[in-house]
């Protein structure tokens, strides 16, 4: 009986500096959001639009944006999972990496779930099928059409990627056997090349298409949204097109080291709802089509997110025989 109550002592007492630790938060040093994307692209457009509010949600403490790019945003990811559980490091969590990657590669340094504390969905982008504004294919049929005359190319941001995923899909409930999916190092080469007439179509998130689409130097044939946009009221779903298993968007979320002391991660989950409502936030995302879902998962609805996701994607590599490498 007095081994166990020294037992139970001793782990009260190396409990209670983090208990502490997590009541005094934050305090001194600056609360880090790592984009495991370079600056430009949507990850980092997030992070840099959400360190503002955050800051002043917590009464004006250094919040800092770190982009630690790499691997396809395995890397920075990867830091996020093996830093201290303190509250001081959050990762900006994308499907990209917690969904695609992990159900396209051979493996991963980390474990997508037990390895995070993640608190919850900021934003959400669908993809779209896109020709450029000259091309001869006016419509998602037409393009059905000349793919199943002769070879089509269909651009991505690489080989396991959302929209590599969605091409496949296509190519195969379409019944198109000369679809054929033309991997680049990111959305930038891609675009550069069916602009150049290299490829005939490009799949991307819509994020950094909607000028393009506006000023007419883009067509967009179709969207992977469950509804359609009211920006775009003409653009039609896939679901809508015969294709509703094609359904997919790409999110942004917010997740911290496993481990993060549960005041600061029931704190964060209670702010997340109020940060994504701010109004340069929200403004300057609802222009780009990259809005919050409503309801905001959060905590285990986010998790349940991810695993669902993930549990599609998986099915779709497999059956499409898509494996990438690091």
């Amino acid at each position: 009986m007095q081994r166990r109550t020294l037992l139970g002592a001793a782990a009260g007492l190396l409990a209670a500096p983090a208990i502490a630790s997590a009541q005094a938060w934050p305090s001194g040093r600056p609360i880090r959001l790592v984009a495991m994307f370079p600056p430009g692209g949507l990850v980092d457009t997030v992070t840099r639009l959400l360190a503002l509010p955050l800051s002043q949600a917590l009464g004006g403490h250094s919040v800092l944006v770190e982009n630690r790019a790499g691997a396809g945003g395995v890397i920075g990811t990867h830091y996020v999972a093996n830093q201290p559980a303190d509250g001081y490091t959050f990762l900006m969590t994308h499907a990209s990496v917690m969904v695609y990657s992990a159900a396209t590669l051979p493996r991963l340094p980390f474990d997508p779930v037990a390895d995070f504390t993640h608190l919850g969905m900021l934003v959400e982008a669908p993809s779209v099928i896109l020709v450029r504004g000259d091309s001869p294919i006016q419509s998602f049929e037409e393009l059905l059409q000349a793919a199943r005359t002769r070879p089509i190319r269909y651009g991505s941001s690489g080989v396991g990627s959302a929209p590599h995923m969605l091409g496949a899909m296509l190519g195969g409930l379409a019944n198109l056997p000369e679809f054929e999916h033309a991997p680049y190092a990111g959305s930038a080469p891609a675009l550069n090349d069916l602009m150049g007439g290299h490829i005939e179509t490009f799949i991307d998130p819509i994020t950094t298409n909607v000028n393009n689409i506006r000023n007419g130097t883009l067509r967009a044939l179709a969207i992977s949204s469950a509804q359609r946009l009211e920006v775009f009221p003409e653009l039609r779903t896939f679901a809508e097109l015969g294709y509703p298993s094609m359904v997919q968007t790409q999110w942004v979320g917010m997740s911290g080291p496993r481990g993060l002391p549960q005041p600061i991660a029931d704190r964060m989950m209670t702010l997340i709802p109020t940060l994504i409502q701010d109004e340069r936030f929200l403004r300057e995302l609802t222009a780009l089509q990259t809005l919050p879902r409503n309801p905001t998962p959060l905590g285990a609805d986010f998790v349940r997110v991810m695993q669902s996701d993930l549990t599609v994607a998986r099915e779709v590599a497999q059956r499409y025989n898509i494996q990438a490498g690091v």
